[in-house]
């Protein structure tokens, strides 16, 4: 740790840190993301993220999460100390506790995905809030969802915010974005049965067999899934709703269908 902080917000690496915050450009140029938390830090780094750089508030983080950073990251890892004032500057959350770092985010694609023989999987069409897929990939993690698929997203993958929502998450799925159409391609190719969510489907999603190859298709939720995933999907099916609104937030029905396959599943 350098023997004088960051204590300007004018300081270039402060200023370089705001960018990426704020415009997704900035992020895909410099191939960089922010990971805010010791927690997520560490999740990221276990799941074998390349960290660039450390940034330590003194003031927040714990002697002993200081500790444990340095000797996780070791000496490869640059490390910089930031004041209070400064470092609640770049924070994007409340009660921060003063760990963040600059992280090379992945890049995998439908062919790099390592799936089982009988895999279930999660596909988003055209997410746009970050904290949607944060929390879609929490109920991923919990329920040992084999890969998360995002067709056409409208939020980079690796977004603060997504990291944020997800509890470090975002690094512990198979995460992959692609075009619906490649997707479906890749689907029939692998023999994994689509199962379309829309309210105006006739089946419930407890009428149906999740025990072979599938892979639960999720819309947005202003609009739901497009016509082509519609018509082109294996099923749709639906959660029945007995009050005056048709529908849930999109990452409360992904919960509810996922651990139902898991339960079909015996897992």
């Amino acid at each position: 740790m350098p023997a004088d902080p960051i204590t300007s917000p004018q300081n270039p690496r402060i200023k370089n840190l705001l960018r990426l915050q704020q415009k997704p450009a900035e992020r895909r140029q410099q191939d960089l993301t922010i990971i805010e938390g010791y927690r997520e830090l560490t999740i990221a780094h276990q799941a074998g993220i390349e960290v660039k750089a450390l940034f330590l508030c003194p003031d927040l983080a714990t002697p002993t999460q200081q500790h444990d950073l340095q000797q996780l990251l070791g000496p490869a890892v640059v490390q910089f100390e930031v004041s209070k004032a400064v470092f609640e500057r770049v924070a994007y959350r409340e009660g921060s506790d003063g760990v963040l770092a600059l992280a090379r985010p992945p890049h995998r694609r439908l062919a790099d995905l390592k799936l089982p023989a009988n895999p279930l999987l999660l596909i988003l069409e055209a997410v746009e809030k970050p904290g949607n897929l944060g929390a879609v990939l929490r109920t991923a993690d919990a329920a040992r969802v084999d890969a998360v698929i995002v067709c056409d997203p409208r939020t980079d993958l690796y977004n603060p915010n997504a990291i944020r929502a997800s509890i470090g998450c975002v690094f512990t799925n198979q995460l992959v974005a692609a075009s619906t159409d490649e997707v479906l391609v890749w689907l029939r190719q692998h023999g994994i049965r689509s199962f379309a969510t829309t309210p105006a489907a006739e089946k419930l999603y407890t009428d149906m067999d999740f025990r072979v190859p599938s892979a639960i298709v999720m819309g947005t939720e202003a609009t739901g899934l497009s016509d082509h995933w519609l018509q082109a999907a294996d099923e749709r099916i639906k959660i029945p709703m007995a009050g005056y609104i048709d529908s849930l937030n999109v990452s409360t029905c992904t919960a509810i269908m996922t651990f139902e396959a898991v339960r079909q599943r015996g897992k």
